[in-house]
């Protein structure tokens, strides 16, 4: 292949567009809205569609990771947000220490699964 790679885009199913919607701009991605059931977010080199369309099984088994330079930083970022107690359904999960690096979890408000991991140097 003679082409580079410039990005990847995943396309995110939302069991509530609007609440999803909220929620992505409160974790500080930019959105910029398609038609009326799709959106892109973007926050530095991160960018994902949002739709508004809900299938459960495909929903409830997708998960992203998000490399950061420091997961405990991130993390408390996370935590400052108060996202749980302003969105029904959203969950943190702490750091965890592996033997790869380090990472910590999102659920967002439809389940999906966020991963935000860094690598041992």
């Amino acid at each position: 292949m003679s082409r580079q790679i410039k990005s990847i885009r995943p396309f995110l199913g939302a069991k509530n567009f609007d609440e999803s919607r909220r929620f992505y701009r409160h974790l500080g991605f930019e959105e910029i809205e398609l038609s009326n059931n799709l959106v892109l977010f973007l926050k530095e080199e991160v960018a994902f569609y949002l739709q508004d369309a809900y299938v459960k099984d495909w929903v409830d088994n997708t998960q992203v990771f998000v490399e950061v330079e420091n997961a405990e930083q991130f993390w408390r970022q996370l935590e400052s947000l108060g996202l749980p107690e302003k969105f029904i359904g959203v969950r943190l999960i702490p750091v965890r220490h592996l033997d790869w690096g380090k990472e910590c979890f999102l659920h967002d408000p439809s389940g999906i699964l966020w991963h935000f991991g860094e690598f041992k140097k």
